[in-house]
């Protein structure tokens, strides 16, 4: 099919995909118009680049299951607070209640925006939502990996290991396959705690986190870095400091310390593009592999992250959008989300893949375009 044939058929895709999208719709466009949209996090192979961010979009088996329907790629759960054995939380600050999520404008584009922070139900019922996230992974209807915010000290404390040792084993035995795929959060309200206003208290835990987490088990472990309140390159060194994981998601949201809330949009796209610009893996060996998030509404801020070496995209706003501001008719939100960002004829990622063919920037291989093939340095 020539570059201009597949334009009209995606149009066309588009308007009727509108009432119902396929889910497995990865292999249509495979056999449809030969690109492969195979896309990967933390070392496991996914259908398409396209995943959840932790938050209130996934703490319940329920959840869980409509973004399986839909075809999602992956959705990381609720971040839980970490705890020792006798239930006890150094971090127990994270682990209040979320108050009703604001989804509004900001400037060209939209965020969300409310007071709450982690997991604030029991330890035993996180256990039993990772286990719904296991059988869901096993079946290979949806990649589902837990999230968790450890202790992390000042620079003359120590590190609380019974935390880090009961959390990382209960989780452990609750997945029961090893590795555990596990994402640590450091949450964009941590950007405006005390505890976050010095640069080397920060690279320590970048630093050292790993090593603790692995200490209590077989852990394939990514890191979800806030945008810490300093300049870019102190978020070059952050992913440095923080080489030693196995993923790192770039850049959890923007603080604002006047409103007390963390933001979304274009100022946190526009920051998060910058930065990686001057960092990629291909640019910058012992980076490891990387995840985006951050202002993505489109396949064509997809196809940014990508260049930027991000192998997948984690998403939470534009799950959550005005059903009029999606073009689907039909569908959960996260179906309508998928047609929008795959399907859109103008700023979809199969356009502005095509869009690349045409400008001779992206090439087939064995007659197919690649999604991985966008990111730098990606081995050919």
């Amino acid at each position: 099919m020539s570059n201009s044939g597949s334009l009209a058929s995606l149009t066309r895709d588009f308007e009727r995909f509108k009432r119902e999208l396929p889910r497995d719709f990865p292999s249509l466009v495979r056999d449809t118009y030969r690109i492969n949209l195979a896309a990967r996090y933390l070392g496991r192979p996914l259908p398409h680049p396209i995943g959840k961010g932790s938050g209130q979009l996934s703490l319940n088996s329920g959840q869980l299951e409509t973004d399986a329907e839909a075809g999602l790629a992956f959705a990381v759960l609720k971040t839980v607070i970490a705890q020792d054995a006798a239930g006890d939380q150094s971090m127990a600050a994270w682990a209040i209640h979320e108050s009703k999520m604001k989804v509004e404008r900001r400037g060209a584009g939209w965020t969300v925006t409310w007071k709450g922070r982690g997991w604030d139900r029991s330890f035993d019922e996180y256990l039993a939502l990772v286990r719904a996230g296991r059988d869901l992974t096993r079946a290979g209807r949806l990649l589902a990996v837990p999230s968790v915010k450890y202790h992390l000290p000042r620079l003359d404390e120590a590190f609380r290991d019974s935390e880090y040792a009961y959390t990382t084993r209960a989780l452990a035995t609750a997945w029961r396959d090893a590795p555990l795929l596990l994402e640590k959060d450091f949450s964009p309200t941590l950007a405006g705690d005390a505890l976050a206003e010095e640069k080397q208290q920060i690279l320590r835990w970048l630093r050292e986190v790993p090593q603790r987490i692995r200490a209590h088990g077989d852990v394939r472990l990514s890191m979800k870095l806030m945008n810490a309140r300093f300049d870019d390159d102190f978020q070059a060194e952050m992913m440095k400091a923080a080489a030693s994981a196995d993923a790192l998601v770039v850049f959890n949201r923007l603080f604002d310390s006047t409103a007390g809330v963390a933001y979304g949009g274009p100022e946190l796209s526009d920051r998060n593009l910058r930065v990686l610009a001057c960092l990629t893996p291909g640019a910058s060996p012992g980076i490891p592999e990387l995840s985006g998030t951050g202002d993505i509404h489109s396949g064509r801020m997809i196809v940014h992250y990508a260049l930027r070496g991000c192998s997948s995209v984690q998403l939470h706003t534009f799950f959550q959008l005005p059903l009029e501001e999606y073009p689907a008719t039909d569908g959960s939100r996260t179906q309508r989300a998928l047609h929008a960002l795959v399907f859109d004829p103008r700023d979809g990622l199969l356009a502005v893949m095509l869009e690349r063919e045409a400008a001779g920037t992206l090439a087939r291989r064995g007659g197919e375009l690649r999604f991985l093939d966008l990111l730098p340095g990606e081995d050919r």
